[in-house]
């Protein structure tokens, strides 16, 4: 028995030997594994998306913050052009004569009605709700004045389902979808919603039988002066017209007209790079959006089958240009939140995959902002994630409504900074310029035209991988 027991001992011993062995080789060369890898690390301030004009708060409240280095001078100009941004616009004539005139055909009855707080708006969750921040716009397939769209003769240049009391509204939007499923070679799938609109129960007659309808979704506010501090010599270095470099991807500059020089300018903001300052911007948003008179844009958006001239309006222009130039400079000074988790190893290497597979083609990662008027916005360092330049994004996106030289299947590529944290301060994830991407997967796979490649080869991936460059997206 002892015998027996020795020889057990004995086994034992010599099995705990050689076990012992096969571990220290296994850690060895685990050891030896871990040696050759680098873990990937950030670059020197990537968080700072945009630069010193980069904020820290991540609350619902994210998008609404001042740039740093504002002057005292600018801070109340911020503080009254937040004001007059978040305020309900009246009916003329009102004992409030600084915010009378809306109408007599709006979309909303204040900025932040489409861009709450100062984020993205949204297309109808269901039927019969009226849209957060969804509008149509509506052309002739002519060319208007300085190059410019064609506007239905007795709707305007923009659908719009409110109205002053005692009138009429132009009619009702209604918002359905179609299912798109896709599959990827690895066998799974996904269903994309394709939108229908249309436009019911019109009030004034048939529109134009050659009218072109094109969606447009308000986007999320921040960082508009940085964007129109970038040289513009240096955006034009990105345009490839004729794919010179055979990467498939042609990016080109819009040239669209600027109402207070009278010239063409470089388009920078709106879907299709159509509007080339930030103030024209807002301008055009208080014309076609609440129906109100500036100096940029005089003329009361009416009806041709209304008597115009007995509506009653809030003066010529409603919106004077002090205020006009407030909302402007609140507009471009609102900074640009910080990123998340930027330095997290799964991040990093959806990163990668996103250069790897040519995703900043478009969405070109880093500037530099040059001079400015406002000189907390000049010569930073930032990170938008765009080229601001148009691109064909194929027959699935297109609306086939031409806009100065951008085509019906082209849109300009959109800054990415900021879209984590539009579902902390919209309360959704609807991406794209119609808000028909309900998340970043599905907004991917909607890209065609130039970027279809760089879909395949999304598509492509393993699960995995898909996964970790949605994850870096979010950080943006």
């Amino acid at each position: 028995m002892n015998l027996l027991s020795g020889k057990i001992k004995g086994s034992k011993r010599n099995f705990l030997l050689k076990f012992g062995l096969l571990w220290l080789l296994v850690i060895t060369a685990s050891c030896s594994n871990t040696d050759d890898y680098t873990p990937l690390i950030p670059e020197e301030d990537e968080e700072l998306s945009g630069g010193s004009a980069t904020s820290f708060i991540f609350s619902p409240d994210a998008f609404g913050f001042s740039v740093d280095g504002l002057s005292l001078d600018e801070q109340i100009t911020f503080g009254v052009g937040n004001s007059l941004f978040n305020q309900s616009w009246v009916t003329a004539p009102a004992s409030t004569t600084a915010r009378d005139g809306l109408g007599p055909f709006f979309n909303s009855r204040s900025c932040s009605g489409c861009h709450f707080k100062d984020g993205r708006g949204r297309p109808p969750a269901f039927e019969g709700e009226l849209a957060h921040g969804l509008l149509l716009r509506l052309t002739l397939p002519e060319i208007g004045a300085n190059g410019g769209t064609v506007p239905d003769p007795i709707y305007g240049g923009q659908f719009q389902d409110n109205s002053v009391f005692g009138i009429n509204r132009e009619g009702v939007l209604r918002v359905t979808y179609e299912t798109v499923a896709v599959t990827y070679p690895d066998g799974s799938s996904v269903d994309l919603q394709k939108p229908i609109y249309e436009m019911i129960d019109l009030n004034y007659g048939a529109m134009n039988a050659a009218v072109q309808v094109s969606p447009r979704v308000a986007n999320q506010m921040i960082g508009l002066g940085l964007l129109d501090a970038i040289p513009e010599v240096v955006l034009l270095s990105y345009a490839d017209e004729n794919d010179s470099d055979g990467d498939g991807i042609s990016g080109r500059p819009n040239y669209v007209y600027d109402v207070e020089t009278a010239d063409l300018k470089l388009g920078r903001f709106g879907w299709k790079a159509n509007q080339p300052t930030v103030k024209q911007q807002v301008a055009a948003a208080f014309s076609g959006d609440l129906g109100i008179t500036s100096s940029l844009f005089p003329e009361e958006n009416c009806n041709p089958e209304l008597d115009c001239n007995q509506i009653p309006n809030g003066g010529s222009p409603e919106i004077p240009d002090d205020n006009l130039d407030n909302v402007a400079f609140y507009a471009a000074t609102l900074s640009v939140p910080a990123r998340r988790d930027f330095d997290e190893e799964e991040v990093l290497q959806g990163k990668e995959l996103f250069t790897s597979i040519n995703c900043t083609g478009c969405h070109v990662a880093i500037y530099e902002t040059g001079t400015s008027s406002i000189d907390a916005l000049a010569n930073q360092t930032i990170r938008p994630y765009t080229d601001l330049l148009l691109h064909d994004m194929g027959d699935g996106l297109g609306d086939d409504a031409p806009e100065f030289r951008a085509t019906g299947n082209e849109w300009r590529t959109p800054p990415l900074w900021g879209v984590g944290l539009i579902e902390t301060v919209n309360d959704h994830t609807n991406l794209l310029h119609d808000g028909r991407a309900r998340n970043i997967e599905e907004a991917i796979l909607w890209h065609g035209g130039e970027a279809e490649s760089v879909k395949n080869s999304f598509m492509a991936l393993n699960k995995e991988e898909r996964t970790k460059i949605i994850a870096f997206i979010k950080t943006l």
